[in-house]
This record gives structure tokens, C-alpha cells and sequence, in this order.
């Protein structure tokens, strides 16, 4: 992608996720300069505060954050303290279910229970008055459990607002969690999608500024929140390509379908987590008239190198020898775990995203969360 983007100036790549974590890698970009989501280490918290995060069962990834969550409830000789779990959220979650302590509010009160949470853990701010009794109550529950636990606490939230997101991370800094229950090292490379990104590139194909739009592992006709102004704009782009594998909503609509191999027949590498890199690797010959969508880029860029060669060389590279590639190939996975690091936090953006919550207006009506 790098290659082709070099070789056509002016040329950018957009990531969107279906489910966006956006707000959350905007917020880390402004306090840590990286968008990027970090590891978040439940085993090792002795509280866990959580604002309407589903951790186990939706949250980012709920597989791994649900074993590290048993390890740190289950008491033995060895861990004879159980941890402190208390959820805050507007409906009830597989996470709320299981949580020693559960409190309800709206979701237009989202903003007001984090500043009301940090205000309560010594911030020095003027948080909006809650009018729940029993939300006030196990705010200052959480905020002494998180207190006695110090830097062996974790707060998480579900919010895609940045503004909230910046809040939580000034949180996890006044308690110490970054280095403790929160590793910088080995981010979490699952959700790498920009909102904003997204929005401009519908407004710009709408414009007729897009003259080309290159498709591959997405379905915005199917699930982009405004689909009907993508499907609008993609008719006014002249050359519209998907690589898509089958003839999905977003590929039918577009003017020419190159779709890449099936997964099955695929050379690649996927590194969900920094430092443990997958081996993709094909168990049979493609079946239909398809292309790597890599080998298209390569070819459009002036490589002749098909991808399966590209990516073997590639490789070969880094490890230095035959042997060491073999060896990564029978293993399929490829490990170079860094020590736990906190990253080195930027707290500039925080008086701007209090005053931006503290604005929030609570809904006196019927609420809905989409779920």
C-alpha cells in the first residue's frame, strides 16, 4: 500500500471500522501521540472501574480481557484478594452482570459521571451535579476503591466521544496504571479506522474532488452509518474498484470487481497484537479467477513481483536466513515481546474536553442506546 501510495502523489489510504473505536485512538494520539489502542492487563487490577465498557463481551477484545478477568477473580493460595469490579452503563451487559457492584444512569449522563468520577479521586474540577442519590453513591465508592488500589487499578470506557476518552486517560495517570495495568508496549491493532477521515472522503466523492476509489475488506454500502450519501458519492467517482471477494452490497455498485483470494488461498501476516505477528498461509491453490489484491497494487505501482514472492522476500529479510523463516512458518506465529512500558503522557488537551463534557445537557425523556 505504501508503494502504490509513493507512486501516485496525492493518493491516501481511509481505514473505518463498522465498529469504531475512533474517539478512543483520537484521545491516545492527543495524550500519548499514538493513535493506537494499548494492552489493558485485568489480571493484574485489584479494581476495575468500568464506564459502560462490555470487556467481556464486546469490548475490543473480550476473549482475552475475559481469561485475564477470571485470573483476577479467582481466589487461591497463591491470590488469596479477589478483585473489585464496579460497572457504570445505561443498559445491562454480559460485563454489568458480572460485576461485584452495578450502577445505572443515562446515557446523556455519561460525561457527567466521568468528571463526577475524577472530581472524586481529588481532580481539581467543578463536575455537574448528578441527581441520582445512588449514582453519587457508588461514584464515591469507585473512587475509594480506586484510591486504595493505586497504580494497581484500571479505569476503561465503552464511549467513542474523544472527550471521555481523554478523561479516563488522565485518570489511569493520576492513578498510575500506565506501566502497571496498562502496557504501552504491546498495543492492540484490531481497530484502526478514523471517523473523521471516513466523513471527508464521503463529503469529497460527493464533490467529484475523488477520481478513483480502491475497495478492499469493507462494506460501507452495507455498514457506514450514512450509507445512503457513500452509495451517492461512489456514483460520481469515475473509476470505482473493489477487491472484494464476493459481490457484496458496497462491490455490485462499483465499475470494475477484481476479487482478492480467499483467505484459505492467501499469503499474508496479521499482527493483531504489537509483537506477536500471524502467519497466513494458503492450503489450497486458488479455485476461481481471483488475484491477490496485493499483486494488483504491485503491478500498478511497476513491480511485476507477484505478492506471494513479495511477501516471502520480505520476510526473508527480516529474519536474515532460510532456516529462521521455515522455523516462523511451522510455528505460525512470530514473537518479539517488549518489556511493559507506561508511555509518556500529554495532559495539554484535558481543560478542553472537561469544558466540552461539563457542556453536555442531561435528557429529561426516554433515551435510547443502540447496542
Amino acid at each position: 500500500i505504501a508503494g502504490f501510495l509513493a507512486k501516485y502523489p496525492g493518493s491516501r489510504h481511509v481505514q473505518y471500522d463498522a465498529l469504531s473505536s475512533s474517539g478512543l485512538l483520537a484521545a491516545n494520539a492527543t495524550s500519548f501521540g499514538k493513535r493506537a489502542i494499548p494492552s489493558y492487563q485485568f489480571d493484574k487490577a485489584k479494581t476495575i472501574v468500568s464506564l459502560g465498557a462490555d470487556f467481556l463481551g464486546t469490548w475490543l477484545s473480550p476473549v482475552e480481557y475475559a481469561r485475564q478477568y477470571a485470573a483476577g477473580r479467582k481466589i487461591n493460595q497463591a491470590n488469596p484478594e479477589m478483585s473489585k469490579h464496579i460497572q457504570f452503563e445505561s443498559m445491562l451487559s454480559l460485563t454489568g452482570a458480572n460485576a461485584d457492584d452495578r450502577y445505572v444512569h443515562r446515557p446523556s449522563e455519561t460525561a457527567a459521571v466521568v468528571l463526577n468520577l475524577y472530581a472524586a479521586l481529588g481532580g481539581a474540577i467543578s463536575a455537574p451535579a448528578l441527581a441520582d442519590d445512588r449514582l453519587k453513591k457508588g461514584i464515591k465508592q469507585a473512587a475509594d476503591a480506586l484510591k486504595a488500589s493505586g497504580a494497581a487499578s484500571l479505569v476503561v470506557a465503552g464511549s467513542n466521544d474523544s472527550n471521555v476518552q481523554l478523561v479516563v486517560n488522565a485518570i489511569n495517570q493520576m492513578l498510575g496504571a500506565y506501566g502497571t495495568t496498562i502496557d504501552w508496549t504491546a498495543t492492540l491493532n484490531t481497530r484502526q479506522g478514523d471517523d473523521a477521515a471516513m466523513v471527508q472522503l464521503v463529503q469529497e466523492m460527493n464533490e467529484g474532488k475523488v477520481g478513483a476509489l480502491l475497495v478492499h475488506g469493507v462494506n460501507p454500502a452495507y455498514d457506514y452509518f450514512d450509507a445512503k450519501k457513500f452509495e451517492t458519492g461512489l456514483a460520481k467517482v469515475a473509476v470505482s474498484v473493489s477487491f472484494n471477494d464476493r459481490e457484496d452490497e458496497t462491490s455490485v455498485l462499483c465499475k470494475f470487481q477484481l476479487p482478492d483470494n480467499h483467505f484459505l488461498e492467501s499469503w499474508g501476516d496479521a499482527e493483531m497484537k504489537a509483537g506477536y505477528v500471524s502467519f497466513i498461509q494458503p492450503t489450497i491453490a486458488p479455485l476461481f479467477k481471483t488475484r491477490a489484491f496485493q499483486t494488483s497494487l504491485l503491478k500498478w505501482s511497476g513491480d511485476a513481483t507477484v505478492y506471494g514472492d513479495y511477501f516471502k522476500q520480505y520476510w526473508l529479510t527480516k529474519f536474515g536466513s532460510q532456516a529462521a523463516w521455515d522455523k516462523a512458518l511451522q510455528d505460525g506465529v512470530y514473537e518479539t515481546p517488549a518489556p511493559v512500558a507506561g508511555g509518556a503522557y500529554n495532559g495539554s488537551a484535558f481543560a478542553g474536553a472537561v469544558a466540552a463534557l461539563a457542556a453536555v445537557k442531561v435528557g429529561t425523556g426516554k433515551e435510547v442506546v443502540v447496542y
